[in-house]
């Protein structure tokens, strides 16, 4: 099942509580429900610019975020429709011929400092896109069941064409996310939860 809902917040002129240490405004969330997940996608934009934040959210309440610039949202909903054809043109799914790594088609985003990992993967349960976010210190990643490819590209299509000026998204590719929210201490990992 693939819904969505669009919600927007005031035109931009209400501050995100749980973000206010930023100074981050929520332009425009909008939501998806996928087989048992929910995905929101946020408009958010602080004094740095404008980003997407693509949240996860499984049947345990357990979130999990990946944040991108307008411009590589563009990109990654380019790759969305690519990847989307491929699958497609896949037979139905067979729990007996699945690929050794669960590997279909993989892509890969570098922009803003950071890359973003797009695989088309199949396992027993379906199929699905697992997009990781990382950069020197995070590393984040979401599935997405492979029948809401479609809808997630839909949806960010909607939020560039409102919120997206044209040259932000065609001549600034190096526009600014917020900063990471974690750092590297010898072998461990901290992550400030949002």
């Amino acid at each position: 099942m693939v819904n969505g809902q669009m919600r927007y917040s005031g035109g931009g002129g209400g501050y995100n509580a749980r973000a206010s240490s930023m100074d981050e405004k929520e332009l425009a969330s909008k939501t998806l429900q996928i087989q048992n997940k929910r995905f929101y996608l946020d408009v958010k934009e602080n004094n740095r610019g404008r980003f997407i934040k693509i949240a996860e959210v499984g049947v345990g309440g357990h979130k999990s975020r990946i944040l991108m610039s307008l411009p590589t949202s563009a990109e990654f909903r380019d790759k969305l429709s690519s990847l989307n054809d491929v699958y497609n043109e896949l037979p139905p799914h067979n729990v007996e011929n699945i690929p050794e790594d669960g590997r279909i088609k993989s892509d890969s985003i570098i922009r803003d400092n950071r890359r973003y990992y797009l695989d088309l993967k199949e396992n027993k349960r379906g199929r699905f896109l697992r997009v990781t976010m990382m950069n020197l210190t995070t590393r984040a990643q979401i599935a997405i069941p492979a029948q809401g490819m479609i809808e997630l590209r839909n949806s960010l299509t909607d939020l560039l064409t409102e919120f997206a000026k044209g040259e932000d998204v065609e001549s600034n590719p190096t526009a600014n996310l917020p900063q990471s929210k974690s750092m590297q201490i010898g072998r461990a990992s901290c992550r400030e939860r949002v």
